[in-house]
């Protein structure tokens, strides 16, 4: 049975629209159109009657037989055209009424396909499949079916052997070690939260509060047993405790259904089914549902990187190169043992960007974090000498998935202009959160993976070295407004030998605990979006092990209840403080008070919200104790402490500067200046709480340039930590 919007479609002709220079078929009406500016995979069409034929798609072209359903011969000339971006609603198992399912399933290499399953004692031949498109699609009815029934697809190849399938396009798996797919329908879900979409349709994605709770499903919390939580029991713990915790969105690892649990989710076989290891569907959607309901964003990991060489996924899955590039200089990650889809197949463009759609409107998403997008960009990418291939001008950057990308982004925004489309990319490649109109991927932010190694490099230094390193605390400010920045702390960050947050601290037992609040105080302040992996917030000793729940038990100890008891103010507090998110992306939020005080391991600086309020911010990286520390403030006031890491309550010393009055002493060049005392390992933000007369109010000019406003010195941080004069001074 086919959509409510397709059906309408079916009222309206085909339209052939010119995009820069080229063809390409438009969705018919009620179906997503083309996004402008996507080059098409195939670019010249010649239409004949009833039929189309096409240049430069391949051999097979896109004929439609006569056994083709006529509601669906549009939607499949746009799935072989690579411009299909609801491939889902016809490809895969569907139901047409009764007890009676529909099948489809892309093959172009098969000799034959058949369909086997629980309806018909698992027979690989009892259910024959017809051949509907020349480009490969194949097609059966069958009747006296129910929901959960299991399936599988029996395709023989050119080689004679026959391989089982599961579907790519299933909604729902057996789960693991079983790997069938299940008969299942999407409809019938009422949803409750239209008023998450209302607040988000009336607020810009950028100027907003951004601060994520990154977890894994599996290993969050568990039953004393050792079983993994369902959906339902996850939305019952998870949802309060983010709440009360103040984080704005959850990021899961990926959910899409895989087979080996020590993937966490990144060898995806099941791109279109949440795993089941957690239940079915539809409670998915009812766990994303309650936590829209209790106001926090949902966002998945997506991987259109790679996928696994698993017998029962999309390996291989005609007997050919399918799926991936049948160059394995191109078509595989050999340390990861997985297989490159191959970006430049109109039919795999289709899948991949159906399938990111497919998750925001069904599954009522926020937003993708694609995975591993350093990968796809370059062709060289883990790869020796005579391991890859260059591009046609003898780059090394693999423009077809430039392209995907990019129209990978204009098809999501077009249809979800408030989604959220993050690119892990790890290299310094430009222009990957600017429009594809302005040159750039079309995301619409970056995790900030050189920020993420510089800071927890410099976290994990003896104190004593932190003068010589100096740059790593202060060169992410440097391009920090380059693109639309996520600061991370990630699930990466703390496995594999690389210890947890709180273990890659040096120093005693006591002095573990102020680093890591100075250093979440320092990131909280940073410009930039935040995310923290779970665990981090109530000091996690143990690095994460995905087979054993978080040590919750750490909360009966009195320093690690203080922690989060940090963790939840400080987010709280950033809730609360528009001056912390409202210019992340722009140097109207951000100057510096002072940068270069690299023997103490110092730095001052303002952030600033769109009505001028602003926060100063005062960091101390050395276990010692700063007293009558003056720093530059460009206002003569009175100054209110509203927030300190080494507050008695965090489990710190209690070293607190309260109110403080500006004194007209020249420092950093401004007039006035403050003396404060910075606690030992601490970061202090301090408020203008009453400003005062002033022989000059504003700052010099020299004062303007040092502390980065409108002049062009503030525009700039040093990426060295020599400088010529201190930038702070202990009197």
């Amino acid at each position: 049975m086919f959509s409510e919007k397709i059906q309408k479609g079916l009222r309206f002709p085909l339209l052939i629209v010119k995009i820069k220079e080229e063809f390409s078929i438009a969705r018919i009406a009620g179906r997503r159109p083309l996004s402008a500016g996507c080059r098409p995979a195939c670019t010249s069409f010649l239409w004949e009657g009833c039929g189309i034929s096409s240049v430069g798609c391949g051999k097979e072209g896109v004929r439609m037989k006569d056994h083709v359903s006529p509601e669906w011969e549009q939607a499949a000339r746009l799935f072989h055209h690579g411009t299909d971006a609801n491939a889902y609603e016809w490809l895969g198992c569907h139901y047409l009424g009764g007890d009676t399912y529909v099948f489809r399933t892309w093959a172009p290499g098969a000799e034959s396909v058949c369909l086997a399953g629980d309806f018909n004692g698992w027979d690989a031949a009892a259910t024959p499949m017809q051949r509907v498109t020349q480009a490969g699609v194949w097609e059966c009815t069958v009747s006296g079916l129910q929901e959960y029934d299991n399936y599988k697809y029996c395709i023989t190849g050119q080689d004679g052997k026959m391989r089982m399938k599961s579907d790519p396009y299933g909604f729902h798996f057996e789960t693991r070690p079983a790997n069938s797919s299940r008969v299942y329908r999407l409809d019938g879900y009422e949803w409750g939260d239209a008023d998450w979409f209302r607040r988000k349709a009336e607020n810009t994605i950028y100027d907003c509060p951004v601060n994520i709770y990154e977890l894994h499903l599996g290993s969050w919390r568990r039953y004393p047993d050792g079983n993994v939580f369902s959906y339902g029991k996850l939305a019952d713990e998870l949802i309060p405790y983010v709440q009360e915790m103040g984080y704005t969105h959850v990021e899961l690892l990926p959910v899409m259904e895989y087979p080996y649990d020590g993937s966490w989710g990144y060898q995806v076989t099941g791109y279109f089914a949440p795993t089941s290891r957690y239940g079915a569907p539809k409670d998915f959607m009812a766990f994303v549902d309650r936590c829209h309901q209790a106001g926090i964003g949902v966002i998945v990991d997506w991987v259109p990187a790679h996928f696994p060489k698993d017998a029962c996924g999309l390996y291989r899955y005609d007997g050919s190169a399918c799926y991936e590039y049948a160059d394995p200089r191109k078509g595989e990650h050999y340390e990861w043992g997985t297989c490159v889809f191959d970006y430049a197949r109109p039919e795999v463009r289709s899948f991949l960007v159906s399938n990111a759609l497919f998750w925001l409107e069904k599954y009522h998403v926020d937003g993708l974090r694609v995975d591993a997008v350093a990968s796809m960009l370059y062709l060289d990418y883990n790869r020796r000498d005579g391991e890859w291939v260059p591009n046609q001008y003898g780059g090394k950057e693999n423009l077809e998935a430039v392209d995907f990308l990019r129209k990978l982004n204009e098809e999501v925004f077009a249809a979800h202009p408030k989604a959220m489309m993050i690119a892990e990319e790890s290299t310094s490649w430009p222009l990957v959160s600017r429009p594809t109109s302005m040159g750039g991927l079309g995301f619409n932010y970056k995790w900030n993976m050189g920020w993420m190694n510089d800071m927890l490099r410099y976290m994990s230094l003896d104190p004593l070295a932190r003068k010589y390193n100096h740059d790593n605390l202060t060169f992410s400010f440097f391009y920090a407004f380059s693109e639309n920045f996520v600061l991370p702390v990630s699930h990466d960050e703390v496995v594999h030998g690389k210890g947890s947050l709180i273990g890659k601290m040096p120093g005693s037992y006591e002095e573990k605990f102020a680093s890591v609040r100075a250093f979440l105080g320092y990131m909280m302040a940073h410009p930039g979006k935040k995310l923290l992996f779970m665990g981090c917030e109530f000091g996690q000793f143990k690095e994460w092990d995905f087979e054993n729940g978080l040590d919750w038990l750490l909360l009966d100890y009195e320093s690690h209840r203080m922690l989060r008891h940090f963790t939840k103010s400080l987010n709280h507090f950033y809730l609360e403080s528009p001056a912390l998110w409202e210019n992340d992306f722009s140097w109207e939020g951000f100057s510096w008070i002072a940068h270069d005080d690299y023997t103490q391991s110092v730095i001052c600086f303002r952030r600033i919200d769109h009505r001028g309020g602003e926060l100063i911010v005062v960091c101390n990286f050395t276990p010692v104790k700063r007293e009558n520390y003056r720093i530059g403030v460009p206002v003569h006031g009175t100054y209110t402490e509203v927030f300190n890491t080494d507050a008695a309550e965090f489990g710190g010393g209690g070293t607190l500067n309260g109110t403080v009055d500006s004194e007209r002493k020249e420092m950093h060049g401004f007039d006035q200046s403050l003396s404060l005392t910075l606690p030992p390992l601490s970061v202090l933000y301090l408020k203008l709480k009453k400003a005062k007369p002033s022989r000059r109010s504003v700052a010099s000019q020299a004062g303007r340039k040092a502390a980065g406003s409108p002049g062009k010195a503030g525009k700039k941080a040093p990426a060295k930590k020599t400088g010529t004069k201190k930038a702070g001074k202990a009197e």
